[in-house]
């Protein structure tokens, strides 16, 4: 698989004074508050804080999977928040590569057919969508498990196919939302391993929400979220340390 120019120095996610309000009956619930980050083409980056903090609810607007309340967010050039439902969608499939906690594989279908799932949305021929599979596979470490159903893989393993369809359609953002939080601890290691590969060989943009301060430890730099406030925002480093306590 072709790595993707990082494009150095090229801002790919600006936030500007963005808030994220939830309405339940007559009451608002403030979730983000006065949110400024920006996110360069090849970084590395890991969201952590407390359960309620918002880091989940950063990573779906970043992701286009929500819309903020107010401010601004533009990512890979798309102002988010003045965008039709259907061109979302579009610039969803066309951008962003999503890898879940639970991988969200489809248990009736193969490995393969699993990432090759999101190419069928794609212009990609039979003959392309069978090369994208099976670089995808190659770069995750499972070019001998595409006939293998989600059953009989570990749990490691099904992860590893959740992060081969994620990079199939070559996305210019990887956004990771506790990808390691239903692993032990060897397997977590080879997720965060293949990361950081992705991020390093491949140039890959990574999003990356986290609890554990050991997966946090892996990105270059570190968000830190306390009560829908950006309280820490630097390289990573000394910050990871205290992350956990």
């Amino acid at each position: 698989m072709s790595a993707t120019d990082a494009r150095d120095g090229e801002p790919i996610v600006q936030i500007r004074d963005l808030y994220k309000e939830f309405h339940r009956d007559d009451f608002t619930i403030p979730v983000l508050m006065g949110i400024n980050v920006d996110l360069r083409a090849g970084e590395f980056m890991a969201l952590m804080g407390p359960s309620g903090s918002g880091k989940t609810t950063l990573l779906n607007l970043i992701a286009g999977l929500d819309r903020p309340t107010s401010g601004t967010l533009r990512v890979i050039g798309q102002d988010l928040g003045n965008t039709s439902e259907g061109a979302l969608a579009r610039w969803r499939s066309q951008h962003i590569g999503f890898i879940f906690q639970l991988y969200n594989l489809i248990p009736v279908l193969t490995a393969y057919e699993n990432v090759e799932l999101p190419l069928t949305l794609t212009r990609l021929g039979k003959r392309e969508r069978r090369e994208h599979v099976a670089a995808a596979l190659e770069v995750v470490g499972l070019s001998d498990r595409g006939d293998h159903y989600p059953r009989q893989l570990s749990g490691g393993q099904e992860q590893r196919v959740a992060i081969a369809r994620a990079i199939a359609t070559d996305p210019t953002l990887l956004v990771a939302d506790e990808p390691t939080g239903d692993l032990d601890a060897k397997s977590a290691a080879e997720i965060l391993d293949l990361l950081q590969r992705l991020n390093e060989e491949f140039a890959k943009t990574i999003v990356m929400v986290t609890h554990d301060p050991h997966a946090a430890a892996r990105a270059k730099r570190l968000l830190h979220l306390e009560k829908g406030v950006l309280v820490d925002d630097q390289p990573n480093g000394q910050a990871v340390k205290g992350a956990g306590r």
